[in-house]
């Protein structure tokens, strides 16, 4: 098996097993590409998003897609597709964030998998509705949040929660309390912090939900380098510096970076793979193409980790959120 082969990652009927899972962000980038193998799987996929005509778009463009593979199996290798769904979400306002759990707890009974996959990077400093930094907010609380509140439906069925990180959390050299903003000159600089130490909050969530939830498999995941993705736009944009940056992401993406569908394996065997066991393998950090790799110290250190789930815990609560 290669490291982007996901042949040998299981199939499941729809008309005889019937799998959930929930992605979030799954209308562009790698959110795309984890539907669709998902979709390909057997699984019917609540893609949740912000936006219904894009995510419509982008549901008809992954089915034409499911299509095109599937007729070029062999009549032996294919397998019945599962279902797609829109969610409606937006991770930067929490009051949707309670509805969608409510809207989907109405509708399924169960999640197999659940995958915090929507993100945003290095943006300028700017506080959400709820008084969160924005970066921390999308990548972390409001995930956080989603997850606690979909918990019981992924127990039922003990199923898989996975979280996305990024390579960019060894940027938090030591840690910080998430309730510093780090809203300084230049932002060029602080920015990367801000996002770094959201994304180091996610790996500590998923290894604080394996240790408070270990019949649930949870695990958070490095996707890879993948310079081509709208993430980077708003450094593209920028007057005269874009440039640099622009060719700068360029070189990185020839030499060091994996597309959008590389970039989702990671997620899908995180998701998949039975290889994962929760007494051995809960808790754990995977990096580009689904290997084991281990997270920077402050990801890994559980008192930080533990500091940074009583932080949110509280700062929920504080805001109305009974979790």
């Amino acid at each position: 098996m290669t490291d982007w082969d996901l042949g040998s990652l299981p199939y499941y009927n729809p008309r005889k097993n019937r799998k959930v899972a929930l992605v979030t962000g799954g209308n562009s980038g790698i959110g795309w590409y984890t539907v669709l193998h998902l979709y390909m799987h057997g699984f019917a996929v609540y893609v949740a998003g912000r936006n219904a005509n894009r995510v419509s778009r982008a549901l008809k463009d992954i089915k034409k897609e499911a299509k095109a593979r599937i007729q070029k199996l062999d009549p032996g290798e294919r397998h019945p597709v599962g279902e797609l769904k829109f969610l409606s979400l937006d991770l930067t306002q929490l009051t949707t964030v309670e509805k969608a759990a409510k809207t989907f707890r109405s509708l399924e009974t169960t999640l197999d998998v659940l995958i915090n996959n929507a993100g945003v990077m290095a943006l300028p400093y700017s506080i959400t509705e709820d008084d969160f930094e924005i970066q921390l907010q999308t990548n972390y609380v409001a995930h956080f949040l989603l997850t606690m509140l979909l918990l019981p439906s992924v127990e039922r069925c003990r199923g898989r929660i996975i979280s996305v990180s990024s390579i960019g959390h060894n940027l938090e050299v030591q840690y910080f309390s998430l309730s510093q903003s780090f809203n300084y000159w230049p932002n060029i600089l602080f920015t990367w912090l801000r996002y770094a130490m959201a994304k180091t909050a996610s790996i500590q969530f998923a290894k604080m939900l394996a240790i408070k939830h270990p019949n649930v498999l949870c695990m958070s995941v490095h996707p890879g380098l993948v310079m081509k993705t709208n993430l980077f736009s708003y450094w593209t944009r920028l007057p005269i510096v874009g440039i640099f940056f622009w060719f700068f992401f360029q070189l990185v993406g020839f030499f060091l970076g994996v597309s959008n569908e590389q970039g989702s394996v990671a997620t899908l065997r995180a998701a998949l793979s039975t290889q994962f066991e929760r007494e051995w393998d809960n808790g754990k950090y995977l990096t580009t193409g689904g290997r084991e790799s281990k997270p920077s110290y402050v990801a890994n250190n559980l008192d930080h980790a533990t500091s940074t789930w009583l932080w949110t815990i509280h700062e929920l609560r504080d805001r109305g959120f009974d979790i």
